[in-house]
């Protein structure tokens, strides 16, 4: 039977015990994704490097077997208010909390500790790829004309492939996208100040590493994080505002945008102590634009250098 890769289905949940299938389900955990890229075999290659008395290459041997799926979501909440996106779950995985006010909000925030991890079925047109204990890392991607976008790369334990029939899914809590422009999108501020911006992206930047030890189980950690991304603006006059001074002094500013118009599907994005380096212009349409590179540092307080709020 040909595999039409138009015919493709994306299930998450997450795990109450790290590793173990919590069985996604199409008609709960069924997740409207984008662009999935997927390797379902990932592994370090041994070679046996045997010496004999004729040429030719020795058997190899596969080691660190894992799973790393990427794909994309849009930037949209989940249609109401308190509830939390479908694809709240890879937001955890990601290692961030989640913390829901009943009818009011949803809103993530970086952890260190105790990271969620989900189990992911990547059906692909009949053939079942299922990757437990799955963590990984994601980019926020907005551009002027475009839908924005969330892209999840996530690395879990392998499972040998079956093949199962797709189903129609049920796709629930993901609202219809907004186009990033003017009237959509709202309350941009860099360092305080309300430019005219063309793009914008942040990469939450986690490390992650794939472990198999003698006597521990398979595990996929989250080691570190390095969040950092880039803002495009319009330029300005330095007596307007000095992205200069910002990127060469030793103060930090904030970063926020509002996205949506509708209750339950507005996505506030903040970073309340970015770090500038190295602005650099370019043309567009004539216009000089400002390219702003920035990192995003923790306050004293810690796990605190973004927010996505859904309300």
């Amino acid at each position: 039977m040909t595999l039409l890769t138009r015919r493709q289905l994306i299930l998450a949940k997450e795990e109450s015990v790290y590793g173990t299938d919590p069985t996604p389900v199409v008609g709960s955990d069924a997740i409207l994704v984008r662009s999935i890229n997927a390797t379902p075999l990932e592994s370090d290659t041994v070679s046996r490097e045997l010496i004999r008395p004729y040429l030719g290459h020795s058997e190899q041997l596969l080691s660190q077997t894992r799973v790393v799926i990427e794909f994309e979501v849009e930037l949209a909440g989940s249609g109401t208010e308190g509830t939390a996106p479908a694809y709240g779950p890879l937001l955890k995985a990601c290692g961030l909390s989640e913390t829901i006010v009943a009818a009011t909000s949803v809103t993530y925030e970086p952890v260190s500790t105790s990271f969620d991890s989900v189990t992911i079925y990547f059906n692909n047109s009949g053939v079942l790829h299922k990757a437990t204990g799955c963590r990984g890392s994601f980019t926020l991607n907005a551009e002027v004309g475009a839908i924005p976008t969330i892209a999840f790369t996530f690395t879990g334990i392998y499972a040998a492939p079956t093949d199962v029939s797709i189903s129609a899914p049920t796709y629930a809590n993901q609202a219809d996208p907004l186009i990033f422009k003017n009237g959509n999108t709202s309350s941009f501020q860099i360092f305080s100040y309300a430019g005219c911006l063309q793009s914008l992206s942040f990469d939450m930047a986690n490390e992650t590493v794939y472990r198999e030890l003698v006597g521990c189980d398979k595990e996929v950690l989250i080691v570190n994080r390095a969040p950092a991304g880039e803002a495009v603006i319009e330029a300005v006059p330095v007596g307007t505002h000095n992205f200069f001074n910002d990127a060469t002094g030793s103060s930090t500013g904030n970063l926020t945008f509002e996205h949506g118009t509708t209750a339950g599907n507005i996505v506030t994005f903040t970073a309340d102590q970015i770090d500038l380096s190295n602005p650099s212009y370019s043309d567009q349409d004539g216009v000089q634009m400002l390219t702003l590179p920035y990192i995003a540092t923790p306050t004293n307080s810690g796990n605190d250098e973004m927010s996505l709020v859904f309300s």
